[in-house]
């Protein structure tokens, strides 16, 4: 048999990867067995970064990197004293306002009343006395027994017990009415302006404890004891313990294998006979291109599909990354079929 040229030797190693490539492909992306369907991705645990509502001095902090928390767990606190001044000024504040609603609406006094309906009566009275004097000082006036100048005085007297009288009457008249409507409706506004003043007051304090919004571990601690923090500075990032998810991608022709709610396993490099439950939640509408970490490089430019795979039996051996392969078995899938 002839020697190869090198132009031939380079061809047919050319034709090898080639051929090498379009295996790997069939075998990573599509099935690693006849009747199963793998796909390839990474663990997805999301975390959340935490901090205080309000601005203040750190007085407390009670947890540290890799601590595991549990949901309402208390894990730091501000000073409160500041905060709580605040919430007993509004408060008191929202105390007298509801006080002078309550005023408004209940109306004055009844010894307030009963005092108007007495000057109301002393005024008729000086009213008819006034009206008597003027009468006698007209027959005498034109019998010419008296001066003009008394007539005059008795007449105007008898004016102004008759404006006193209907000023005593308005007087009283008010009184049995209550307040205007208006003064009720503006009162009632600054009530409920105080009120929720004071709300706010309230949850400003209770913002001043940080507690933990869920189960998780503690990644970074950021804050120490006497630190001055501004509202919403970042205090701590926790890991959440649940849900886990695995994102993996599938490729186009295998999209109706994978419906939402399928079951499938997924296996991991630590423990590669046990493993995992979980069903697909999701799966993206949007094709992209494979991502460099999870296939190889002639497959980067390959256009799949990210789904979402829920892992119903999560422990603390599945992390954040950690490279998983989810199989979808054929009996499985029958099985789930309706």
């Amino acid at each position: 048999m002839k020697s190869l040229t090198p132009q031939r030797r380079v061809a047919l190693l050319v034709l090898v990867a080639a051929s090498a490539a379009a295996l790997g492909y069939v075998t990573v992306v599509h099935r690693a067995h006849d009747d199963d369907l793998q796909l390839y991705g990474n663990i997805d645990i999301r975390d959340v970064t935490l901090g205080f509502r309000v601005a203040g001095k750190v007085a407390v902090v009670n947890v540290d990197e890799g601590e595991s928390v549990q949901v309402g767990q208390v894990m730091a606190g501000l000073d409160s004293v500041p905060l709580k001044l605040q919430q007993d000024e509004a408060l008191a504040n929202a105390a007298a306002i509801s006080a002078r609603v309550a005023l408004l609406r209940s109306g004055y006094r009844s010894e307030e009343v009963a005092q108007a309906r007495a000057m109301l009566a002393e005024r008729r009275a000086a009213l008819t006395n006034a009206q008597q004097q003027y009468a006698r000082q007209q027959q005498l006036k034109d019998t010419g027994a008296v001066a003009v100048r008394t007539y005059e005085d008795a007449a105007a007297s008898r004016d102004q017990a008759q404006a006193r009288l209907v000023s005593a009457e308005a007087a009283l008249s008010s009184l049995q009415n209550g307040y205007r409507k208006q003064e009720i409706a503006e009162a009632q506004a600054n009530e409920k302006r105080a009120l929720s003043l004071a709300a706010q007051a309230t949850q400003r304090l209770e913002d001043a404890v940080l507690v933990a919004p869920a189960d998780g571990t503690v990644l970074t601690r950021a804050i120490e004891p006497g630190a001055i923090l501004a509202a919403g500075a970042s205090a701590f990032t926790l890991s959440l313990r649940a849900p886990i998810w695995a994102r993996v991608y599938v490729a186009e022709a295998d999209l109706g294998k994978v419906p939402s709610g399928q079951r499938v396993l997924l296996y991991t490099d630590s423990r590669p006979d046990q493993p995992y439950h979980g069903h697909i939640g999701f799966v993206s509408p949007t094709a992209e291109f494979t991502p460099k970490n999870v296939e190889t490089t002639d497959l980067r430019t390959s256009l799949v599909y990210r789904a979402r795979v829920i892992v119903t039996d999560s422990d603390p051996g599945l992390r954040q990354g950690m490279p998983v392969s989810v199989r979808l078995d054929r009996a499985t899938a029958a099985k789930d079929r309706p």
